[in-house]
């Protein structure tokens, strides 16, 4: 394993920056919220550690990148920046998201609420659902894996089609694996940052999807015609559980960020740092580094404070989304559907220590 340690003065540098401008941009911050972000360059800080390598297949060393510190970021004349007619981060469901319609409503009601909280002061909305056929895309069955994909490149020219007048981004999001070009084996997501669009799979979150007991394996893809997409009617579906619902908020936020104008993290451990497998993916944490913050925070405007109280109504509010049953509803429309947040608990209680930073 490898830790890769900057210096105080290169973390306080990536951070605040030596630009006057900027240096008296971050001075006049909330003098708590500056407190909370200076444990980027203390090394006992308990709350932002460096990023661990694990293997020469983890991102960094497999993808080399130039760093983008905030200067760099604030510097960029091509990055998205939010407008007061642009303010609205879309999601469009493709295809069923969960078992039940239920359970589908519920999943992108609980991916909604989580943005809103991450993406502080901006509004997120939903898109009505479209089946696969609806986006024309084109699909094949891996050779590999023998499991159904999707074209995201199709997908993406969809959802610029679609793009609301008010939106400052659409994303799109599906449980059927994807593929961005026939020699590629799959992709978790592809992007335009320039459109303000992306669309991400979370299929291969599910807990079986390396099993050899993984049920999405299609034996054979028999389709009469280039608009049949029988195929799609009945195709597997994990089960939406904490973990799977945990690593799609990740995934959504770290891919919305980079619409924002953020690259990947190479400063500390981050939920912007690149990932090459979903090992990794997982080590990576929910959080944002204080150079990553400062980042979104300049972009949207929000209160440091008011944004993890907002994340932490959300991992408590566990029951917020459970339907409510009427006499028109059926009797799969008649059930308790509790948030399944067991696996933010540790993220929670790493809130509370950045509030306890920030409150004193």
């Amino acid at each position: 394993m490898q830790i890769v340690r900057h210096s105080e003065q290169t973390l306080k540098t990536a951070l605040i920056s030596k630009n006057p401008k900027l240096v008296s941009q971050y001075e006049k911050l909330d003098a708590r919220e500056q407190h909370l972000m200076n444990e980027a360059f203390k090394p006992a800080s308990d709350l932002f550690g460096p990023i661990t390598l694990h293997s020469q297949s983890d991102w960094i060393t497999s993808h080399p990148e130039a760093p983008q510190d905030f200067e760099e970021f604030f510097s960029d004349p091509y990055r998205k920046i939010p407008s007061p007619e642009k303010r609205s981060i879309y999601i469009q469901s493709i295809g069923a998201l969960g078992n039940t319609r239920v359970i589908s409503e519920e999943y992108v009601k609980w991916l909604k609420g989580y943005c809103e909280a991450f993406f502080q002061g901006l509004t997120v909305k939903l898109l009505e659902p479209v089946s696969v056929s609806a986006t024309r895309c084109s699909f094949r069955v891996n050779d590999h894996t023998q499991n159904l994909q999707i074209h995201a490149g199709h997908i993406l020219n969809f959802l610029k089609k679609k793009k609301p007048e008010d939106a400052f981004c659409v994303v799109g999001i599906t449980m059927i694996d994807l593929y961005p070009r026939d020699s590629w084996n799959f992709v978790f997501g592809q992007a335009s940052l320039t459109d303000g669009v992306g669309i991400f799979s979370f299929a291969r979150y599910g807990r079986d999807f390396y099993t050899s007991r993984y049920e999405g394996k299609v034996k054979k893809l028999q389709k009469k015609s280039s608009s049949d997409y029988s195929i799609f009617d009945n195709y597997y579906i994990p089960e939406i559980t904490s973990v799977l619902l945990l690593r799609s908020c990740k995934t959504l936020t770290h891919e919305i960020g980079h619409i924002f104008g953020l690259r990947h993290c190479q400063w500390l451990a981050c939920l912007m740092q690149g990932s090459n497998h979903l090992e990794e993916a997982d080590r990576r944490p929910l959080n944002l580094c204080p150079i990553c913050l400062r980042k979104l925070q300049c972009a949207i405007g929000f209160s440091i404070v008011e944004r993890y109280k907002a994340l932490l109504r959300w991992i408590d509010d566990e029951s917020a989304d459970t339907p409510r049953a009427t006499p028109k509803h059926s009797r799969e429309d008649n059930v308790n559907l509790p948030k399944p947040v067991e696996a933010f608990k540790e993220w929670k209680e790493w809130i509370k220590k950045c509030l306890a930073v920030l409150q004193k």
